[in-house]
């Protein structure tokens, strides 16, 4: 069975796979008799950090999204194990970081700066004269 040695993305982005690092365990849950024999969850290692892949925008966008799957030292770690064989978990994997990756690539959209209306500002003045007014009418008459 041959394998793809790269992914291609869009955004210029081109994934070697190469670069992935696989591990085999044996899943929890369900599984009937091969749960406790079979190594069917999949886990993803990638270098983040490492890579030649990812422009560095991308790579820091990447960085945040990860959150918690990023390790110290910058490696990327995906488990998958919802499914009982282990090329459906693998390409589960896969499939993960592609979305992940993706996600990455999109560059935020920037804020656009607004001026309030005139009809807001006026709004916003009414209702301070407004209180004002209150608050004067429950001044003590005394002072």
């Amino acid at each position: 069975m041959s394998r793809e040695t790269s992914i291609q993305l869009g955004h210029g982005i081109t994934l070697d796979t190469n670069e992935f690092e696989w591990r085999f365990v044996r899943a929890s849950g369900p599984g009937g008799q091969n749960v406790n024999k079979l190594a069917t969850a999949a886990e993803l290692r990638w270098d983040v950090h490492g890579s030649a892949c990812l422009p560095y925008a991308v790579r820091l966008r990447l960085e945040a999204l990860a959150g918690s799957r990023l390790t110290a030292d910058g490696v990327l770690i995906i488990q998958a194990q919802r499914h009982r064989t282990q090329e459906r978990n693998r390409s589960d994997a896969l499939e993960r970081l592609v979305e992940l990756v993706k996600q990455a690539a999109i560059p935020p959209t920037p804020r656009k700066k607004t001026k309030p209306t005139r009809a807001s500002k006026r709004r916003r003045l009414d209702g301070k004269r407004r209180d004002s007014r209150k608050k004067n009418l429950r001044r003590n008459l005394d002072d």
